[in-house]
């Protein structure tokens, strides 16, 4: 299926200027009273927030069936939509948020995540090992990843009549491919070519490597046919684009119409990005909150996941239970755990994340 969620659209300045401007004191009855694990899970109610398209349609139900909490699922579009909810509010009315791992980093750091109680998490198991030592949040004290990837280059070879192997093929083009190719927008993501192409940390706060990257992506822009973060596997099907970049599991959606198009890693390297989910401090809930994380690292409910949504999972079990044939379909789904490692986990940068934003307006605003 089509996932319209996106996995960091909001500006990573946007969340610490927020951030900033919020109070650490988030109100609310969790935060810091032990646990009962024999809770009566049917006298509490959840909602969560979550990416649409992004779980089961049947997700609530499927989870107060198993465990009697009555669950309301609402639908966040961006990361941006759902930390300006959970910092505008001392009681934002949420009780687990999905978001990106280094906005659950600056999340947890102004002191709006419950600690998570891994005593009613024993699911965590299922996780692969290096899931735990992520550098956002190492060993899951406030979150627990649903589903992560990388980003690397998506093209039909039919119509590049190379396989692409660097960045430099994207930021420096063909004479051919000119007006054929297209890059994400984003703040990371619109530096991360650039950045990766000169040997330089997708997380720097360097102001010399950043000015050489923005330099370099000023010099592609008349290059390129857009800058797309949402259309550009259609672009792609449909001929219009011959090389984007792209996130993994998106290629995968272009791969579903056209078997022909591939994905690469650049030699370079790039992303390990991971999507999570936390627990509010100001939740009244915090036993089903913990239930609900639990009930979703079920090998099961992530089998789904990695099933249809076509993004890897972190979840061992779940992976090791992907019909080979699906791998064979959707090449992007058996990068190992080990090539993920390769690639850098985008972290948070507090207010060195401002960098990026003015990079990235100085880049689009150009003509």
């Amino acid at each position: 299926m089509r996932s319209t969620r996106r996995i960091a659209a909001a500006a990573a300045g946007t969340l610490a200027l927020a951030l900033a401007a919020t109070s650490c004191s988030t109100g609310g009855g969790g935060g810091g009273e032990a646990l009962d694990p024999d809770a009566d899970l049917s006298e509490q109610t959840l909602t969560v927030s979550v990416w649409a398209d992004y779980y089961p349609e049947d997700l609530a139900e499927q989870f107060e069936e198993a465990t009697g909490v009555k669950t309301t699922i609402v639908n966040h579009t961006t990361n941006e939509d759902i930390v300006a909810k959970l910092t505008a509010s001392a009681d934002p009315g949420i009780d687990v948020a999905f978001v990106s791992g280094q906005y659950a980093q600056a999340l947890g750091e102004q002191g709006l995540l419950q600690e998570l109680d891994k005593s009613l998490i024993p699911n965590e198991e299922n996780l692969y090992p290096e899931a735990l030592e992520l550098d956002y949040d190492k060993g899951n004290v406030y979150s627990e990843p649903y589903a992560w990837g990388t980003t690397g280059l998506c093209y039909r070879p039919d119509l590049t009549g190379f396989a692409p192997t660097s960045w430099n093929d994207l930021l420096d083009p063909k004479p051919e491919l000119a007006g054929k190719t297209t890059m994400l927008s984003t703040d990371r993501w619109l530096a991360m070519p650039a950045l990766k192409a000169q040997g330089y940390s997708l997380n720097t706060t360097d102001d010399a490597e950043l000015e050489e990257a923005k330099a370099q992506l000023l010099e592609t822009k008349p290059t390129l046919l857009a800058y797309d973060d949402t259309t550009f596997y259609s672009k792609l099907v449909s001929g219009e684009a011959a090389l984007v970049e792209a996130w993994d599991g998106w290629c995968n959606y272009g791969i579903a119409e056209n078997p022909d198009i591939e994905f690469v890693i650049p030699d370079e390297g790039a992303d390990l990005w991971v999507d999570t989910m936390t627990v509010l401090k100001s939740s009244e809930n915090m036993e089903a909150a913990m239930a609900f994380i639990n009930y979703i690292l079920d090998p099961e409910v992530q089998t789904w996941v990695a099933e249809n949504i076509l993004y890897k999972v972190p979840n061992q079990a779940a992976m090791e239970a992907l019909d080979p044939a699906l791998i064979e379909q959707y090449p992007t789904l058996g990068i190992t755990v080990d090539e993920l490692f390769e690639q850098e986990v985008i972290v948070d940068l507090g207010e060195d994340s401002l960098k990026y934003v003015d990079l990235n307006a100085e880049v689009l605003a150009t003509n």
